[in-house]
């Protein structure tokens, strides 16, 4: 079977360096005994390393083409080779409800969303690695004060720890993407639980950094009325910027949202 075309619409770039798909492929290494899904696998450039290692894979793609080929090319995984929409998935499916880790060569175009159904399965998923557009990186792995420091940051550092492991240049790739790509790594903290709503918490972070460049007493005039008593207390922490809190203050911060919103 001749190699499958990237198809643009689906963010396709094959990865042909085999040395940086087998550093990829090891990145699960640090979460041992767990099965592994492994999302857009393509023409199986990590799929052939990850099929090396003494656990139990699935894979999942959605472009027809790609199935058809690692039908033909990966015969020992013929039951585990999955058609479908990652983000339209089941994932307490997959393993019989075992957690699991997550791993592949990432769509640019959805990687955040990928991500954010990561974290409504965080349970399931107690590490994710793979590589992704390196700006997305920085912004997973940025620390308060960072222009880079913004709702993806904050969303995932909540409840992961984020390693950005290496760059890699867009050379590798057919076709060469436009950007840099790096390779990351998530493993789940020791939260259980925020302290304070997790739903308000979210609308928090994101109505704050939707608008970055303004202090919090502008922002958040978005989710209370400005005569709210909240904006006459909460003074001293309102004239700072969503960047310059940390995921601890921005619990504070909802959970004071939460009251005056009561």
């Amino acid at each position: 079977m001749k190699q499958v075309r990237p198809k643009k619409n689906l963010g396709q770039h094959f990865l042909t360096d085999l040395t940086i798909a087998r550093r990829i492929a090891d990145t699960v290494d640090a979460c041992p005994d767990l099965p592994v899904l492994e999302v857009g696998p393509g023409m199986g450039v990590l799929t052939q390393y990850l099929c090396e290692k003494p656990r139990p894979l699935r894979v999942v793609e959605i472009d027809a083409e790609s199935v058809a080929y690692l039908y033909e090319h990966f015969p020992q995984l013929h039951d585990n080779i999955i058609g479908e929409d990652f983000l339209r998935m089941d994932l307490h499916q997959l393993f019989g409800g075992q957690p699991f880790v997550l791993t592949g060569n990432y769509p640019y175009d959805i990687s955040s969303q990928i991500f954010f159904k990561m974290l409504d399965n965080r349970d399931l998923i107690p590490c994710c690695t793979g590589m992704i557009q390196h700006e997305v990186a920085l912004r997973m792995a940025a620390s308060p004060g960072n222009k880079q420091y913004g709702i993806l940051s904050v969303l995932i550092q909540a409840w992961y720890n984020v390693e950005y492991l290496f760059t890699v240049e867009p050379g590798v790739f057919n076709p060469p993407p436009k950007v840099q790509s790096a390779v990351i790594r998530m493993t789940r903290n020791d939260v259980q639980q925020l302290g304070c709503d997790e739903e308000l918490f979210k609308q928090v972070v994101k109505t704050t950094f939707n608008q970055r460049r303004k202090m919090l007493r502008v922002s958040l005039r978005q989710l209370l009325p400005p005569d709210a008593p909240f904006f006459t207390e909460q003074a001293d922490l309102l004239v700072r910027r969503p960047e310059q809190l940390t995921i601890a203050e921005f619990v504070a911060l909802t959970n004071k949202v939460g009251e005056a919103l009561a």
